[in-house]
């Protein structure tokens, strides 16, 4: 159901995705309302189709319907105030949704990883475009060109994280530097992949459940991305 859910506005798109569950709370309504896609995207045409586009550098940009289900997902740990990590940050757009989430009257924090730098400059780019540059310039939104399979450690440690590009194995540094409690909401594999969910709770103790088969890119390195 979720490729229904294109629209020809932001907040039409928005709706649609509510409409088909993708959206179940205030909360992410609420912010993805905030963010305008067509910010985030090379083809204005194509900003509020509900597929995943091409960046540039062999990267895209997810569909929206997997970012409403990292946002659902993650809400749990996603309160004012807490630290943010989204490996694999790309156009910046998950980065402006998860900055409304966490910075509602409280200094939330997210760190964006990003490991091509020119992807690192145009996300600041497209978050100025979009009206967050107070945000990064007083450090609520950092964009870090970066190894994300490394984590970034002092940012740490984080409540939420979120990686999106495929893993062939979860990185053990990320996982290190989720707080107790805390979640990460990761694509594993290789020919095949799924979403897992990483929970690690008060004791430091790891659990993790496999939620759907996707199809990412791969988490790599820049010698290795086209």
């Amino acid at each position: 159901m979720a490729w229904r859910c294109s629209g020809v506005t932001n907040a039409e798109l928005i709706k649609n995705m509510m409409q088909a569950g993708l959206i179940h709370s205030d909360r992410v309504l609420a912010a993805m309302t905030k963010v305008d896609r067509a910010h985030y995207v090379r083809s204005q045409a194509e900003a509020y189709e509900d597929s995943p586009q091409y960046i540039g550098h062999g990267a895209t940009i997810s569909a929206p319907h997997m970012h409403a289900h990292a946002a659902e997902n993650l809400l749990p740990f996603l309160r004012p105030g807490a630290h943010v990590l989204d490996v694999g940050s790309g156009s910046g757009y998950l980065c402006a949704v998860l900055h409304h989430l966490v910075s509602d009257n409280a200094n939330g924090k997210v760190v964006g990883i990003e490991h091509i730098p020119e992807l690192a400059e145009w996300s600041k780019e497209n978050l100025r475009r979009d009206g967050l540059g107070p945000a990064l310039d007083d450090g609520r939104i950092e964009i870090i060109a970066g190894d994300g399979r490394k984590g970034y450690p002092s940012g740490g440690p984080y409540h939420a994280i979120h990686v999106g590009a495929a893993a062939p194995t979860l990185p053990i540094p990320l996982i290190e530097q989720l707080t107790q409690p805390g979640r990460m909401f990761i694509p594993v594999g290789t020919s095949s992949q799924e979403i897992l969910q990483v929970d690690k709770d008060s004791t430091g103790n790891v659990k993790q459940e496999a939620l759907m088969d996707v199809m990412y890119v791969p988490l790599t390195d820049r010698n290795q991305q086209s």
